[in-house]
C-alpha cells in the first residue's frame, strides 16, 4: 500500500504480471479496457467527453444488492502510474502504480490498484456503505489473468480484434456463456476427429 494512503479510507490489491514495465504502462493507457475487465461492473454507457475525460454509467454487482452508478472520470498521469479521479460517486479516485520486479523474479512487473474514498466525509461514507465498491480483489485477479493472456496472444492480430471488438463489449454473463460454448464446440470437434478414423476403418 502507498505510504500516503490511509488504510481506513482505501482498499488495494497488488498483482504480479508477465509484462515488462513498459508493456504494463502501455497496457494501462486503455482506461476503458481496464474497467471492462472487471466482472463486477455491468456497463450501460462509456462516453468520451474530452481528452482523458469520460462518462461511465452502469451497475456494480459486488454488493449483495447491486447498485447503479453514473460517474465522470478524469484520467491523469502520476509518477510511476496513472490516477482516475471520480465525480458523482462515493469513491474519490483509483490509482494504478507500476513497478518492475527483481531480475530473478518469475514475473517482470507489479501492478498495485488502490481505491480511495478520502474525499467523502466519514459520516457520509458510513451512511452509504451499500455503495462501496467491493470488487477490487476480483478485479485484480481478472486483470492478472488478462495480462497473462495478453503476453501470450497479443501478437496475433485476430486475437486482438476478437478481444477488442467481441469480448470487451460483452456483459460478464455473456463472456461466461461464450466461454462455455467455445469449449463445447472444441469438445464436439474432438469427438468428430476421434470418430472419423473409426468410420473410415469400418
Amino acid at each position: 500500500m502507498p505510504a500516503n494512503e490511509s488504510e481506513k479510507d482505501a482498499a488495494w490489491a497488488t498483482i504480479n504480471t508477465p509484462l515488462t514495465l513498459q508493456e504494463l504502462e502501455v497496457f494501462c493507457q486503455d482506461t476503458e479496457r481496464l474497467f471492462r475487465i472487471n466482472p463486477m461492473l455491468i456497463f450501460k454507457q462509456w462516453t468520451a467527453l474530452g481528452s482523458n475525460c469520460y462518462r461511465f454509467s452502469g451497475q456494480n454487482i459486488s454488493q449483495e444488492k447491486p447498485f447503479d452508478f453514473d460517474l465522470r472520470l478524469t484520467v491523469r498521469q502520476i509518477p510511476g502510474g496513472i490516477q482516475v479521479d471520480y465525480q458523482g460517486g462515493l469513491k474519490t479516485r483509483t490509482t494504478f502504480v507500476f513497478e518492475s520486479t527483481p531480475n530473478n523474479a518469475s514475473y517482470q512487473s507489479r501492478l498495485t490498484i488502490t481505491d480511495n474514498y478520502d474525499g467523502t466525509p466519514e459520516a457520509d461514507r458510513k451512511q452509504q456503505l451499500h455503495m462501496v465498491d467491493k470488487s477490487i480483489t476480483v478485479w485484480a485477479t481478472y486483470l492478472q489473468q488478462y495480462c497473462q493472456l495478453w503476453k501470450k496472444w497479443s501478437h496475433i492480430r485476430l486475437w486482438r480484434w476478437y478481444m477488442k471488438t467481441i469480448w470487451q463489449p460483452m456483459k460478464p454473463s455473456g463472456r461466461r456463456i461464450s466461454y462455455i460454448l467455445i469449449w463445447m464446440a472444441i469438445f464436439e470437434l474432438f469427438l468428430i476427429l476421434l470418430g472419423a478414423p473409426i468410420y473410415f476403418i469400418k
